[in-house]
């Protein structure tokens, strides 16, 4: 079947078959490959993209229900200067990556999260950051990195 949608502001076509996951698409046709495949069963979140202003994950998405979708990848959301967006710096400032690999879902939910929730607590960080694992940080170098990214995105 015939997909097209928007991956990071390019507009993109591909012949795929009808059950290929998003990402897949992503990481096998487009060679995108920050988003990671973890669980393959949405429980991880290292999947996790942008499509059409919310996060979701990829790995249970079929990229036909994306059809004339804006998808933003962990590579698209690097400013033109090719500096660090406000929520990696912050996750490089307060430490809040180890191993690395959920780092690019987490960065993604994250993204989404201040964008709908600017004025959140660390309570509703931690809730609203559920369907991301995490397995070498404990998630307080992330919560801390989600709040200090909160007041530069929000300001």
């Amino acid at each position: 079947m015939k997909v097209e949608l928007k991956v990071n502001g390019q507009a993109v076509t591909a012949d795929v078959p009808p059950n290929t996951l998003l990402v897949e698409y992503i990481r096998e046709h487009l060679r995108l490959t920050g988003t990671h495949q973890g669980c393959d069963t949405a429980q991880c979140g290292a999947c996790t993209v942008i499509a059409n202003g919310r996060s979701i994950k990829a790995c249970n998405t079929l990229v036909a229900q994306m059809q004339g979708a804006e998808v933003t990848t962990i590579e698209g959301i690097t400013p033109a200067d090719g500096s660090l967006h406000p929520m990696q710096a912050a996750f490089k400032e307060c430490h809040g990556l180890q191993c690395g690999f959920c780092t690019p879902g987490m960065v993604m939910s994250s993204i989404d999260l201040i964008k709908h929730h600017p004025n959140a607590t660390e309570h509703e960080i931690r809730d609203l950051l559920e369907g991301n694992i995490c397995r070498c940080t404990g998630y307080q170098n992330i919560v801390k990195a989600v709040q200090t990214a909160q007041k530069t995105m929000t300001a």
